[in-house]
């Protein structure tokens, strides 16, 4: 898709943001399940920032995380009575949603609102695009612009499935926090090392 020319208002992806209940997500990283609402939380929060996102979609079945976040400016809560999968969740999110749509994992505690406002610049000159986590095999982001369909296939070495269905890679910069996605307790140290997490209810329960 061509680049767009005109004056286009920041605010107009929608992000949907699917996450499992506290208790049956992130075994790896350990810490428990309020570990788990915190990384949760730091990341809906983080994605709410961004000024290019009109509304950002949680779509949970935890309800310690939709009290905690429903209500609040650009996020609706979709609850979901059991979890069914993310590519479900992603769908229930996106239902009669219009416009650039994006889908975001929720395990991205040191999110930078700017560094994913750059992501979706980049993503409204293509059709369908994607970012790489920072392993390398895996997503963070997928995107799909008005008026294309959304595909997504999140899970193990999705970042080669969405290659070979045809999404672009966005150019990320291999440090940028949107491609710092936490499953271990050794991912988490490296951030909280790097003061990336300071201040943040991740910080608070490491």
């Amino acid at each position: 898709m061509g680049r767009q020319t005109g004056r286009v208002p920041l605010a107009r992806w929608t992000l949907v943001i699917p996450v499992k209940p506290a208790e049956l997500g992130k075994s790896r990283l350990g810490g428990g399940p309020a570990l788990a609402r915190a990384v949760a939380l730091d990341t809906v929060s983080a994605a709410a920032a961004a000024s290019r996102v009109c509304e950002v979609v949680l779509v949970t079945g935890d309800t310690a995380i939709a009290a905690a976040l429903a209500g609040l400016g650009r996020i609706r809560v979709v609850r979901e009575e059991r979890a069914v999968g993310i590519a479900a969740a992603i769908r229930a999110g996106l239902a009669g949603v219009t416009g650039p749509r994006a889908a975001l994992l929720g395990d991205l505690p040191a999110l930078d609102p700017a560094e994913l406002d750059a992501a979706l610049a980049l993503a409204e000159t293509h059709d369908r695009a994607f970012v790489r986590d920072a392993d390398g095999t895996g997503t963070t982001l997928v995107t799909a612009v008005d008026g294309v369909s959304f595909a997504a296939e999140f899970g193990p070495d999705s970042a080669a499935r969405h290659a070979a269905a045809g999404l672009v890679e966005l150019p990320i910069p291999a440090d940028s926090t949107l491609r710092r996605d936490v499953d271990t307790p050794e991912q988490l140290a490296v951030l909280l090392a790097a003061g990336l997490l300071h201040g943040s209810a991740t910080a608070e329960q490491a």
